[in-house]
């Protein structure tokens, strides 16, 4: 334990470094700047703009900030890197929130309670205990990181194709637990992203698949664009068609108290607590832990609510968990990073970019060799934490003042910043025509009561799915019983057979409860 509050020491040390400055218009005088809490703020900031922002992305501006950190001192880089990082965590949620547009994928389930709150003129209460659920997490994982890095490594290397791709099949159970409405047209929302997932190339032979030739789906879909068209675009259609306007109305006249009620604040405690542990899980693990984890948390709060009709129409507790989830699985996948050098997911992937750029290559002896670098980027996290509360809450006002905008005003700009965010990945027209079409799709799925939810999950996690499907009957030589041979596999497959079996039981009881009024009558 004296190791762990050593390197903490030696952490913040490097963050509170102060570094002369000599400008010539001070005629030789120099001015200490904490140069690396100024490079946590700037990625904070960023990271706060880009997650509200729909469309942009963190792995786009995460990538296009890369050339900068070139000429950045390798612990400054990473800093501004991570603070961009977790703070699109933060930001993704204040869209989801205010016109039910996930600003990022780990927000698309935030969206689900939080947008029915700001109809109720909650947005207020809906944001702040996002942004305190948020530091919670950020502050948990923080230590956990410091804590828990060795020995959790130890448990993501257990895991091997089989155990990846049955993780990932329980992802996509939790779904469609957590799917309102029809158990069926969940698990077709989630094939139907599957599907969406598998257009483009082939993942090993490249050989085109359900690209019909059409050049522009040579790469495949892209999240951004399917996301900003379902959620974004479609809601604006929905908003357009009969009673919008009065809709709107409504939600002008009922904006009350900006900051949580104590009620709220102890109906979420448990939520951001219950949160907050199973981030710190699964962002450890490959491959969207972000998005796994805010599905899960949802899916485990309606479990363990004793009211769960009220989820999808505004529960505070399905912002909370959420919220806490995927910031602390954002912060705790940065240890498979930092102690094995493998990414989890695509952000990271950058992150071994700017650490090779920098001359350091990621790994068990990054730890042994540069502590300062592991420590000082360690410390910042939690630095940049309280920067974001301190940030987050203040804006809370001018973010509930958005839905002051008349509609007039308000859809026009909103389809502007989601056609520039989606021209803005790819730089491809065809990419907001895309997005087009998903919006009038989205339209038609919310009017026939299907959640397009689970398919954005479907189609994040079907190319992980894909590859690890292959892997493991590569390794087990064709062999389906791999996935019931291995135990970590074994029991992942059966939670989620359990899972579906409790989704489908009600549904089968009300048919037969149906059935049997009918024989009666």
């Amino acid at each position: 334990m004296g190791d762990i509050f050593s390197n903490l020491g030696l952490g913040f040390g490097v963050v509170f470094n102060l570094v002369q400055w000599t400008p010539a218009f001070l005629g030789g005088a120099s001015i200490p700047i904490p140069v690396n809490i100024l490079l946590c703020l700037i990625g904070a900031l960023v990271g706060t703009l880009v997650g509200v922002l729909p469309g942009i992305g963190t792995i786009a501006t995460v990538a296009m900030l890369l050339p900068i950190t070139f000429g950045l001192p390798p612990v400054g880089a990473l800093i501004m890197l991570a603070g961009i990082y977790y703070g699109a965590q933060y930001g993704g949620s204040t869209t989801s929130i205010l016109v039910n547009i996930p600003g990022e994928a780990g927000s698309v389930v935030t969206a689900l309670d939080g947008f029915q709150m700001a109809k109720q003129g909650r947005a207020g209460p809906a944001l702040a205990i996002a942004a305190i659920g948020s530091f919670f997490a950020g502050c948990v994982a923080t230590v956990l990181i410091a804590v828990l890095g060795a020995p959790l490594t130890k448990l993501a290397l257990a895991f091997g194709p089989a155990e990846y791709f049955s993780l990932m099949v329980l992802g996509l159970i939790f779904a469609v637990v957590l799917a309102k409405g029809s158990v069926l047209k969940a698990i077709a929302m989630i094939v139907l992203g599957l599907l969406l997932s598998m257009v483009g190339s082939d993942i090993e032979t490249g050989a085109s698949r359900m690209a019909f030739n059409i050049p522009e789906l040579a790469d495949g879909l892209g999240f951004a664009t399917v996301a900003m068209g379902l959620f974004g675009f479609a809601e604006i259609i929905r908003n357009l068609d009969t009673g919008g306007e009065s809709d709107r109305e409504l939600v002008q006249q009922k904006v009350s108290g900006l900051m949580p009620t104590a009620k709220d604040l102890k109906d979420s405690t448990p939520a951001i607590l219950r949160g907050t542990v199973l981030g710190s899980i699964l962002g450890i693990l490959p491959g969207g832990g972000a998005v796994i984890a805010s599905f899960a948390a949802y899916t485990l709060e309606k479990k363990v609510s004793k009211t769960p009709q009220k989820f999808g129409r505004g529960a505070i507790q399905g912002v909370a968990a959420p919220e806490s989830a995927n910031n602390a699985a954002a912060q705790t996948s940065f240890i498979p990073l930092l102690t094995l050098g493998i990414p989890p997911n695509a952000v990271m992937a950058l992150m071994v970019g700017a650490m090779t750029i920098h001359g350091i290559v990621p790994g068990p002896q990054v730890m042994q060799k540069q502590p300062e670098l592991v420590w000082g980027m360690i410390a910042s996290m939690w630095v940049g934490n309280l920067m974001l509360l301190i940030i987050n809450l203040p804006l809370v006002g001018i973010w509930v003042r958005l839905l002051r905008v008349p509609y007039r005003l308000m859809f026009p700009s909103i389809v502007i910043f989601c056609s520039i965010g989606i021209y803005s990945v790819n730089n491809a027209p065809v990419d907001v025509i895309l997005a087009g079409a998903f919006g009038l799709v989205g339209y038609w799925l919310i009017k026939h009561d299907f959640e397009p939810a689970p398919l954005l999950l479907g189609m994040v996690l079907g190319p992980l799915m894909e590859e690890n499907l292959r892997r493991a009957l590569l390794i087990s030589r064709g062999d389906w019983s791999v996935f019931l041979t291995r135990p970590l596999s074994a029991v992942l497959m059966a939670i989620a057979a359990a899972l579906l079996v409790l989704a489908v039981l009600p549904t089968l009881r009300k048919k037969r409860d149906e059935v049997f009024v009918e024989s009666e009558n």
